[in-house]
């Protein structure tokens, strides 16, 4: 397990909320209104247990069911008021939100393989990279804003945004969302300042069940 600890430095931990049956089955979410499964519930309340430990002072998370519930478990671990914000949704995933890979397909009438993190949708309405962008990266950047030095800020958000919002959170090109893997669920990223700079410094952590 990583080091409670940030030093001197301020610390972000961007966590993904816990499982949905959506996720067990495959369906795409985007900003539909999914609560957490029984295992998604036991997979937050483990991980509230662990973050609690890093002593946050901040706690934001997104305003989706999914999320929220991830949120009110750390809220109950930490003494904190989770505030929420619009901005860490996830994609909206357009006409493909509800459906799996498979059922998308047969419904589009045409050959559909999702790209990683469905980050690329060619599915008409979804939201695209750089729209995700300009609203989940200025969120993660407040909430670093909000730390003093040597504080830890936890925001609770979605898997595929996350990625996203890391690379403008580190100032890193658009295109490098790409080489970020998936996030499982309840799995976090830390971002440490070292130095008067953001460095990421852990990644898809979870709390083995």
């Amino acid at each position: 397990m990583v080091d409670p600890s940030p030093g001197q430095g301020r610390r972000l931990v961007v966590l993904r909320h816990g499982r949905t049956a959506w996720n067990a089955e495959g369906r795409a979410q985007g900003h539909e209104d999914i609560g957490l499964d029984d295992q998604g519930r036991e997979q937050a309340e483990r991980t509230a247990e662990v973050l609690a430990a890093y002593e946050p002072s901040v706690l934001v998370c997104s305003d989706l069911a999914r999320a929220r519930q991830t949120a009110a478990l750390l809220e109950k671990a930490t003494g904190l008021t989770a505030v929420e914000d619009p901005r860490l949704r996830e994609y909206d995933t357009g006409a493909r939100t509800g459906l799996t890979a498979a059922e998308y397909a047969e419904r589009a009438g045409t050959a559909y393989e999702p790209p990683d993190g469905h980050t690329l949708l060619d599915v008409p309405g979804a939201e695209r990279v750089e729209e995700v962008a300009e609203r989940i990266g200025p969120a993660l950047r407040e909430a670093v804003d909000r730390l003093a030095p040597g504080e830890t800020g936890v925001v609770v958000t979605h898997g595929a945004a996350m990625r996203v919002g890391l690379t403008r959170l580190l100032d890193l090109p658009g295109e490098a969302y790409a080489a970020f893997g998936s996030i499982r669920n309840c799995g976090w990223v830390e971002v440490t300042e070292r130095g008067g700079r953001l460095r990421l410094t852990a990644y898809d952590v979870v709390v083995p069940a």
